[in-house]
């Protein structure tokens, strides 16, 4: 015996909610939504829209079937007046003959077209109108019935919550994607220290290239943090989780600085028993930082340049090209121009090197920044030799502020590990920093007593503080206290 239309219409609904609350894609579900539909009533044409307030007639057709090719046909086959109906009451529409129903009868799309059934139900969420589905027929007057309207109505109910379902998952794997593509801070400087307005403005400009894909040169004495802002930018950016490979280009001879760069063919050369990649190989997809990069030899300096331009490597002794994508980041503590000018520097390689430059400050010009890199120095050097210093004396510190720093942050740290290593306390005290056997710590300019610096560096902290006692304390790593009882002392002079 065969079903009853409702027992059908039931089954129907049944293998519906299986089958479309397993689809997460927006695409698919329209398509799919549609189709069963269709077959379901045996419809001849339909589509289905999305209400979309920003379009011109605020609806959008997303699905179609059997209109034509082109949003256009899909257009001029419905009528508007149907769906503007639909969406606007918020009811169905059932029509068994389009050409005659008043309703419609300034409907050109429905002369035009010979339409003489209509179905069209809303799509609702929440009692809220988010599209419709449409059906016609142009041979038949009664192709759909009220059960086909009922059946319909329902199946839009189940649909619309789906459609919305699959819209919002959709939605939030974006801004899921978005969130893990957007490096928190605290992630993207770890083991960088630094607070004074150079050095912000050094990690702003660091957070603004990260993202984009560019070479970068990063220029700045030796010690001043170069490779540390290089794995900044690329923890920043799209290639995080690639490759970061670093080489000192002054730290190779110059006969094997290809091979390490290219890679090389077995036989190639003496010693070469093997195939071996380069390190822009070992970098695809990758970021590469040449280090040193004014030191790299003139003869490479042609062959990078070409590695830059075609993007693509030949190692030493092997005939094949091969392609590489890897984001070049340099460093340099030279000045290049002054090296293209003594034609030491290809200057068409500088240019491609510099699409964006990042000169950091030595230490000498933040030297509000030795506080917070003391006690970071000072955490790390009683983890890593197993003792327990609690702090650094005034007057050690005040050492510390007038140094020249010549080897920059690499230099500082040194000196706080060598003292904790040598300190006999607690605290690290003016004995325990002035040890270093190499004397690069000189303080001040020569001809000035200690006490002579001293008041020159307060002096001059107060007069780019504007006065400010409280923020000139501060940028020197002293106390207030410390500060009003000097300017005291000499105020008696």
């Amino acid at each position: 015996m065969p079903e009853t239309p409702h027992k059908d219409n039931f089954n129907a609904l049944y293998d519906v909610a299986q089958s479309i609350n397993s689809i997460l894609d927006p695409e698919e579900l329209l398509d799919t939504v549609l189709s069963i539909a269709m077959k379901h009533l045996e419809a001849e044409r339909g589509f289905l829209l999305l209400v979309t307030p920003n379009s011109p007639q605020k609806w959008e057709v997303v699905s179609s079937k059997n209109f034509g090719t082109g949003q256009e046909s899909v257009t001029l086959a419905a009528s508007s007046s149907v769906v503007n109906e639909v969406l606007t009451t918020g009811a169905s529409v059932l029509t068994f003959d389009a050409l005659s129903d008043e309703r419609f009868e300034a409907s050109r799309s429905i002369i035009a077209q010979k339409i003489l059934s209509i179905l069209c139900i809303p799509l609702k969420v929440q009692d809220r109108v988010t599209g419709a589905v449409y059906m016609d027929s142009t041979r038949s007057r009664r192709a759909f019935t009220e059960d086909s309207q009922k059946f319909l109505t329902v199946f839009g109910n189940l649909a619309a919550i789906a459609i919305d379902n699959a819209q919002l998952f959709n939605a939030l794997k974006s801004e899921n994607e978005r969130l893990r593509n957007e490096v928190p801070t605290s992630l993207l400087f770890n083991g960088i220290v630094g607070r004074s307005k150079k050095f912000d403005a050094v990690l702003d400009l660091v957070r603004r290239v990260s993202t984009a894909d560019i070479p970068v040169l990063i220029t700045g004495e030796t010690g001043t943090g170069k490779e540390l802002i290089a794995r900044a930018i690329h923890d920043g950016g799209a290639r995080r989780t690639k490759p970061f490979v670093a080489v000192n280009c002054s730290a190779i001879p110059e006969q094997l600085l290809e091979s390490e760069l290219f890679g090389h063919k077995k036989g190639s050369f003496t010693g070469a028993q093997s195939d071996k990649k380069g390190l822009f190989e070992v970098a695809d997809s990758g970021t590469l930082l040449l280090d040193e990069i004014g030191d790299l030899p003139q003869s490479l300096q042609a062959k990078l340049l070409r590695v830059l331009q075609e993007k693509e490597i030949r190692r030493v002794g092997d005939t094949e090209h091969r392609k590489v994508n890897v984001r070049v980041l340099a460093a340099t503590n030279k000045d290049l121009q002054e090296e293209i000018k003594q034609q030491r520097f290809r200057e068409d390689l500088f240019f491609r090197l510099n699409v964006v430059s990042i000169p950091l400050p030595p230490l000498r010009e933040r030297t509000e920044d030795i506080p917070a890199l003391v006690e970071h120095f000072l955490a790390k050097a009683n983890k890593s030799n197993g003792r327990s210093i609690k702090g650094i004396h005034p007057d050690a510190m005040k050492m510390l502020l007038m140094s020249q720093w010549k080897g920059n942050i690499r230099e500082l740290q040194n000196t706080i590990e060598r003292a904790v290593v040598l300190c006999t306390g607690t605290m690290l005290m003016v004995g325990d920093i002035n040890t270093s056997p190499q004397g690069n710590n000189t303080i001040g300019p020569e001809g000035l007593t200690l006490e002579e610096f001293e008041r020159r560096l307060i002096e001059s902290a107060l007069a780019e503080n504007d006065g400010n006692r409280t923020r000139t304390a501060q940028k020197l790593g002293v106390s207030l206290r410390w500060l009003q009882y000097r300017l005291k002392e000499w105020s008696r002079e």
